[in-house]
């Protein structure tokens, strides 16, 4: 679709620069724009590029209108936000005609909106509910008593187990699961128990999961989902965690049962977590940490394997990279000492 930078502006409340009557209709990176494209400018190192490029229209920093003269600008205060934000004006997603595709399998009890798009070989067991507008993709499997709210996408073998809930607005990728059994155990002499697994997923409004993540039912209970968090692709997250609102998972991190990661923390890729730990609010974790059973990770900046804050890991950090030259000089020491001991040696005999 074709906007006015004017109209583009007012979405942001940002403020034009030169010819709000310029054309755009898509968004591009800088380096790459053409005409009738955006771009934004993030920091001034980016001015150079800038005044080269063929974008249409920038967003830029309120105040740097001067930096860029002749162009027809944006000024917002947060420059990449305006930039998503238009990005998903311009390119918003295709929404389905309604349709019930002939290989779908659909129970009787089933309650399914009418303005639903159910695709091919799609399966939905008794008693589920799909809201308005929710796009189940092809080869989506939903089970029993699962409830899905409306305008929901689920891409390509998306599997539902029993009783999982899912709200509003949710996006899950291909191959995402919930609902699984989680990996819960008791030893005994011949071998492993398993304990019941009888619990749910919530998942809540504004979710986005990524691609072949799995979430794990709850023992008992609930594992949860907070509103507005995203979670990476190929994430796990074992039984009854809970994880608070609008929190960012990086891919192939691995959570341990009943965690607890509480409200706008961030977690990199690739992070271990034990059982029974909490991240607090304000936490942000680096990727590949380590986090030990039962830990409780503070407000602030952790990094390193077992986790600690970001300032102890860069020490420990340098103290590790001089060892080899740390090495040699404990080798010349004890090469000085041998000499000390020959020497107090000889003048003894003498």
């Amino acid at each position: 679709m074709k906007m006015r930078v004017e109209e583009l502006a007012e979405i942001v409340n940002g403020r034009v620069v030169g010819d709000g009557e310029t054309q755009v209709e898509r968004i591009a990176d800088l380096e790459h724009a053409r005409e009738g494209e955006i771009a934004y400018v993030e920091n001034e190192k980016l001015f150079a590029a800038a005044a080269e490029s063929q974008a249409s229209c920038l967003i830029v920093r309120n105040g740097l209108e001067e930096q860029l003269p002749n162009r027809t600008l944006i000024e917002v205060a947060n420059p990449k936000l305006a930039f998503s934000i238009i990005g998903a004006t311009l390119h918003a997603p295709t929404r389905r005609e309604p349709a019930f595709h002939p290989t779908a399998v659909v129970a009787e009890t089933a309650d399914i909106a009418l303005t639903a798009y159910v695709g091919p070989n799609v399966s939905i067991g008794e008693h589920t509910h799909v809201g308005a507008y929710t796009r189940l993709e092809a080869g989506v499997v939903l089970g029993d008593d699962v409830t899905v709210g409306d305008d929901c996408v689920l891409h390509p073998n998306v599997v539902l187990y029993d009783g999982v809930s899912v709200g509003n607005r949710v996006i899950l990728h291909a191959g995402v699961c919930l609902g699984a059994d989680g990996f819960g155990y008791v030893r005994h002499d011949l071998g492993y128990q398993k304990f019941p697994q009888v619990g749910t997923v919530v998942i809540e409004d504004d979710v986005e999961i990524g691609a072949h993540t799995c979430v794990d039912r709850a023992a008992l209970g609930r594992t949860r989902i907070g509103r507005g968090t995203k979670l990476d692709n190929m994430v796990h997250v074992g039984h009854n965690c809970d994880i608070g609102e609008r929190v960012v998972i990086a891919a192939q991190t691995g959570i341990s049962g009943s965690v607890v990661i509480e409200d706008d923390a961030v977690i990199g890729g690739q992070v271990g977590f034990g059982d029974h730990t909490r991240v607090q609010k304000g936490a942000i974790i680096g990727s590949k940490a380590g986090i030990l059973p039962g830990k409780i990770v503070r407000p602030g900046v952790w990094w390193g394997i077992p986790v600690q804050p970001l300032d102890q890991y860069k020490r420990m950090n340098a103290h590790l990279n001089r060892l080899p030259q740390m090495r040699e000089e404990l080798k010349r020491l004890q090469e000085q000492i041998a000499e000390l001991r020959q020497k107090l040696a000889a003048g003894g005999a003498d």
